[in-house]
């Protein structure tokens, strides 16, 4: 006769206190994503899975945690996702039913997704990375998706440029030359300001609305900065890129404002209670610190900040 194993994990702890969230981070699995018409997309994804804990349960189950994951990627890699978001939440629905005594299962999950792309000045074939991000929430009410991506682009500093400006108009009016030359100089010349790598993330709590694209996520989370990089860039390239981010200098909360007005322009049907979040952080070049702004809203609330309403 076998002899049956104790389940420490379902003995009392020595102290009663609640946990928020048990689970595993680091795992590592291929997703499949389908693509009409197109092959699918190969993506190596970077799962975190957890559960809530109650004060009366020792732990949670680490190996069938593990179990559960295995088997729903297992299944999205065979059966091609037509959503990021379908994987994590599909996981967290059913890791909530495979845990008794959890009432709030999530999981998320990072991917390096590579786009193709034209460069903007000598039109030359090229490619950009792009971190997706993807996470669900499952509970007793339902379950909520998330999903989003973190890109890099250039901004540049107004306050910089704008000294830079009066620097410029100061010699040239010591140069003697007319008013109305000065100021047409300086609407075409845009003056040097210090740049910044940005880094812009934005997630929509699309919750299975088809209409909730990631590459339009990506887009107007590129489009925020003050210009968008690109991995090849010839001289022609360079130049378009250093004219338009002086040609569009933003402060760090300027790039945040600029992705909420996206979002609303781009996802207006999104339910009044979908959460939107936005991040933009700036690795500086004269300084040792960085900069960020972000802002967590629901969309009504976004909606009527961005078109004015009272």
């Amino acid at each position: 006769m076998s002899q049956q194993l104790p389940d420490v994990q379902a003995t009392a702890p020595d102290v009663t206190v609640g946990l928020s969230q048990v689970g595993v981070t680091g795992v590592e699995k291929l997703v499949k994503l389908a693509r009409e018409g197109k092959r699918p997309i190969i993506l190596m994804a970077e799962f975190e899975v957890f559960v809530d804990l109650p004060k009366w349960r020792k732990g949670a189950d680490m190996s069938r945690n593990m179990e559960v994951i295995d088997e729903i990627l297992e299944d999205a890699t065979r059966e091609e996702a037509y959503r990021t978001e379908e994987v994590v939440g599909d996981a967290a629905e059913r890791l909530l039913e495979k845990h008794d005594y959890t009432t709030k299962a999530y999981v998320s999950m990072e991917a390096e997704l590579i786009r193709h792309e034209q460069t903007p000045a000598s039109d030359r074939e090229t490619q950009h990375s792009v971190d997706i991000i993807a996470s669900a929430t499952a509970t007793e009410e339902g379950t909520r998706e998330e999903i989003g991506a973190r890109v890099v682009g250039m901004t540049v500093c107004p306050c910089s440029q704008g000294m830079s400006v009066a620097r410029a108009k100061q010699k040239l009016e010591d140069l003697e030359v007319e008013e109305e030359k000065i100021t047409e100089f300086l609407d075409e010349v845009p003056q040097p300001g210090h740049s910044q790598r940005g880094h812009a993330t934005l997630t929509v709590e699309a919750n299975g609305d088809p209409d909730v694209d990631l590459n339009d996520i990506i887009d107007i989370a590129r489009d925020s900065m003050s210009a968008h990089i690109y991995n090849l860039a010839k001289r022609p390239d360079e130049d378009h890129m250093t004219f338009q981010s002086h040609s569009n200098a933003k402060f760090v909360e300027d790039c945040v404002r600029s992705m909420a007005e996206g979002v609303v322009d781009e996802f207006d049907q999104l339910e009044d209670d979908a959460v939107i979040t936005m991040k933009q952080s700036n690795d500086e070049s004269i300084h040792q610190h960085n900069a960020h702004a972000d802002r967590v809203v629901e969309m009504a609330m976004l909606r009527e900040e961005v078109n004015g309403d009272h």
